[in-house]
């Protein structure tokens, strides 16, 4: 009787021959091993289907950008000014005076994020006609030292749209002149009090001073005319209205403000 070879498929012969192949790869050392092509035919049989032709470059990984880093303390300040900074105060307006007779300023605003300081852009500003001053009394002419609450804010203009308490009033005009000339219109527009010398929780024209009038009442953040103040500090108009709009009781904010050698005490 004659005898018939097996029929084997083709599919079946690749994985006989995969097998094959398999067992070649884990023969001891000195053992032959598959032919290259051979070889070349069990990876296209083991690779898995990606989706992907074989021998595709991977796709390049995407990575976040890595957070900024903030400093942990605010820049400039020494001991004992900071050691005025409430807690809880997660905003900053930070007047640095360029000397201690100098009528010119720097102001940023520094707001807590991430556990560190996350500074603001630096503002031109101006303050008293005749620098700081660590014991201000009424007329001197000199800003007081020291860090003080921003709880309330006013304006002859209408509310721009902080979250501070606003007063709007007519009594916010004036027709006067600065020291160097210059009309004093408009610099009242838009005021944020500064809590020396006042009562917190009432219009910055409320005339209430806790220590007695002779130290000086009316310290404001206001609208700047061009030059030196009384015992202001004044900046731009358009960065006063981007300082209300940022502003949040919320987050307890203070002003600390001074000639940066005394700040930096």
């Amino acid at each position: 009787m004659r005898l018939h070879k097996p029929y084997i498929s083709a599919a079946a012969a690749v994985v006989v021959s995969s097998l094959g192949i398999a067992a070649y790869q884990h023969l001891p050392e000195g053992k032959s091993t598959p032919a290259p092509e051979t070889a070349a035919v069990a990876q296209d049989v083991a690779a898995p289907a990606t989706g992907e032709p074989a021998g595709a470059p991977a796709a390049p990984r995407t990575t976040a950008p890595p957070k900024p880093q903030y400093p942990d303390q605010l820049p400039g300040l020494g001991p004992k000014t900071l050691s005025q900074i409430p807690a809880r105060a997660r905003q900053v307006v930070l007047v640095t005076g360029a000397g201690k007779k100098s009528p010119k300023s720097k102001v940023v605003l520094y707001e807590r994020v991430d556990g560190g300081w996350r500074p603001g852009a630096v503002w031109n500003a101006h303050n008293g006609y005749k620098g700081w001053t660590d014991e201000h009394y009424a007329g001197d002419l000199h800003s007081p030292i020291g860090v003080f609450g921003l709880t309330d804010a006013g304006g002859l203009l209408a509310d721009p749209g902080t979250k501070l308490t606003y007063h709007r009033s007519n009594a916010f005009s004036t027709d006067a002149t600065g020291f160097l000339g210059e009309s004093l219109a408009g610099s009242f527009d838009y005021v944020i009090a500064i809590n020396y010398n006042r009562q917190p929780g009432t219009s910055p024209m409320n005339g209430a001073a806790p220590m007695g009038a002779n130290r000086g009442i009316g310290i404001w953040i206001h609208v700047d005319h061009g030059g030196p103040t009384h015992a202001c500090v004044s900046i731009a108009k358009a960065h006063m209205k981007q300082l209300l709009w940022v502003l949040d009781p919320a987050d307890h904010p203070v002003v600390v403000m001074g000639d940066a050698a005394s700040l930096a005490r």
